[in-house]
């Protein structure tokens, strides 16, 4: 056995020992103190070992993955594999969400007492709620939101409220909506690594992306859509500072500004940002431009609902007011700021753990070679630029581990920034055995577990 694999399998094996750890110190503390609010930590889930209609799809769609994936993804003509990419992933959201069949999988995740479809009804006079969206964000305040409303910028809300409006209505267009625009942010990063670090890692990374165990969150979760635009946002900056059209720039901004607007934890994307910005420096340079675009469409989105009413900045102090009012003031931070470090392994498996290690190691022993020119084909310049892209999606989490406002249910609020985190596998030699871990740790998760989102 070489060094370098021994290596994977030690980080894989202190990924598992982590999650180890969370569960057994978890069921103690829930058990003898109940202070964490999750039934099976450090996930929000609860033992139910079950099949349903998703099943055989589910195991189909990996076992092609895992035998096909890796040549197919190598050998397909660039865009095809653009629209492979997201027609699989699409395939495996579903078939994992349908093991829990259509009503519990995906038709009713999102009207739940805590979810957003709860007050369409509200959104009648769309500028009126605008500006009182803040006075129900308290927990004592009158008719306050439910929680992912009054968790979220009104954008999150107004997504759904203007699916309704269109004819869309219920949780299975919402869900199929979640779903959909979600599987595309594997394309986004896809998209992002073939820009930045070329080609060859972007197809290496391929089949990690897709057959990912996020997936059994990502579908029906809220946070997949916002996952999506997030990346997209990221997307066009990378193609924006090498070489495509300065308007990429200005869309970026665009989706930016509304990624904030979804998500108040999302503005942490803003370190991903700087990583594209600093990859692309020299086209930054030669095209100011480019800065000038990306801050007009940044602003597009807040110009918008500040004039309308809504105050970003207070709303999102009163949110960290209900946090500590609720759940947030009681879950022990001493814990969850390490057990949602596992919730992170059980998303993105262990070849991500292992991915991360070789991803480390690369930008170590070729840091200097990271900010050469984006988008060479091959080298070492190549994986130290993809290694730095996968430091600042790191670095985004762990900050928003740091800040005390995610303790527990990280295997869904961190999805947008986990997605990041693949592209390492790119890295890994014998992929298929790394994809038929990350395949049956997810069938694994979804048959014997009842996730909470």
């Amino acid at each position: 056995m070489s060094r370098s694999l021994r290596r994977d399998l030690y980080a894989a094996a202190a990924a598992a020992a982590l999650v180890t750890a969370a569960a057994l110190v978890g069921r103690h503390i829930q058990h003898t103190h109940h202070t964490l609010f999750v039934s099976w930590p450090p996930l929000l889930a609860s033992w139910g070992p079950h099949v349903g209609p998703g099943t055989a799809a589910a195991v189909l769609v990996a076992v092609a993955t895992v035998a096909y994936g890796p040549v197919v993804a190598a050998r397909l003509p660039w865009r095809a594999l653009l629209v492979a990419v997201w027609a699989t992933a699409t395939a495996w959201i579903v078939s994992l969400a349908l093991i829990d069949g259509w009503q519990r999988g995906i038709a009713v995740r999102l009207t739940t007492r805590y979810e957003y479809l709860q007050v369409i009804d509200r959104f009648d006079d769309i500028p009126a709620a605008l500006r009182d969206f803040t006075a129900h964000i308290l927990l004592h305040s009158p008719d306050n939101w439910p929680a992912h409303v009054a968790g979220h910028p009104p954008a999150a809300t107004l997504t759904f409220v203007l699916l309704d409006r269109i004819g869309l209505r219920g949780g299975g267009w919402a869900g199929m909506w979640c779903i959909t625009v979600g599987a595309t942010a594997c394309v986004a990063v896809l998209v992002t690594v073939r820009a930045l670090a070329g080609e060859s890692l972007a197809r290496r990374a391929a089949p990690f992306l897709l057959l990912t165990p996020a997936a059994v969150w990502l579908g029906t979760s809220a946070d997949a859509y916002f996952a999506a635009v997030a990346a997209w946002a990221v997307a066009l900056l990378a193609l924006a500072v090498t070489g495509r059209s300065v308007w990429f720039a200005g869309a970026s901004g665009l989706l930016f500004g509304l990624t904030c607007y979804l998500s108040y934890g999302l503005t942490l994307f803003a370190l991903i940002g700087a990583a594209v910005l600093l990859l692309g420096r020299r086209r930054v340079r030669e095209k100011p431009v480019l800065l000038v675009l990306l801050l007009a469409g940044l602003a597009v989105v807040p110009a918008a609902f500040t004039p309308a009413g809504f105050d970003w900045w207070e709303a999102y102090r009163l949110l960290v007011t209900r946090y500590y009012e609720g759940a947030g003031g009681v879950r022990p931070y001493g814990y969850w700021v390490w057990a949602n470090l596992a919730c992170t392994v059980l998303i993105t498996g262990l070849a991500t753990a292992a991915g991360l290690g070789r991803a480390a190691a690369a930008l170590v022993r070729h840091r200097g070679k990271a900010l050469t020119r984006p988008g060479s084909p091959h080298g070492s310049g190549a994986q130290a630029r993809l290694a730095l892209l996968v430091a600042a999606a790191l670095l985004a989490l762990l900050t928003a581990d740091l800040s005390g406002m995610s303790k527990a249910e990280t295997e869904r609020i961190w999805l947008p920034f986990a997605l990041w985190l693949l592209p390492s596998c790119a890295f890994l030699p014998r992929p298929r055995a790394w994809l038929a871990g990350q395949a049956v740790l997810a069938l694994l998760l979804n048959h014997l577990l009842r996730t909470g989102w």
